[in-house]
């Protein structure tokens, strides 16, 4: 069998209610976004499911553990790819999971850790 032909259930991470099954014709990561009854979720964790059947374990389904995604006010575009916080900082996590590594829930305007990102160039 397949890894795209398996059923998919989409489980909310904090409440671990299951919000459906899809058929996929690809492979969530971590960090990619699935669309389930038009909400949009963000991929936590993706689980295999493996069942025992003549003697050996079989991919048996797929749980993407997710969290609804909320676009963030400041979000920035860098290197192809969006980030939230404010890319400025030097504690910016550059990551679409984590805003900061100080500060990960933000605001980034009222931090008092903010410091400016110092160029690596000379």
């Amino acid at each position: 069998m397949k890894l795209n032909s398996l059923p998919t259930e989409v489980i909310l991470s904090h409440s671990k209610t299951t919000l459906g099954f899809l058929d996929l014709d690809w492979t969530p990561e971590p960090g990619t976004f699935v669309e389930v009854e038009g909400q949009t979720y963000l991929v936590l964790e993706r689980s295999h499911r493996y069942r025992l059947v003549a003697d050996r374990y079989h991919l048996h389904a797929i749980a993407l553990y997710v969290q609804k995604f909320q676009t963030p006010a400041d979000k920035s575009l860098l290197e192809g790819r969006w980030v939230i916080g404010d890319i400025t900082c030097s504690y910016n996590a550059r990551s679409e999971l984590i805003r900061c590594a100080v500060n990960p829930s933000g605001p980034c305007d009222r931090c008092i850790h903010r410091q400016p990102f110092a160029s690596q160039e000379a």
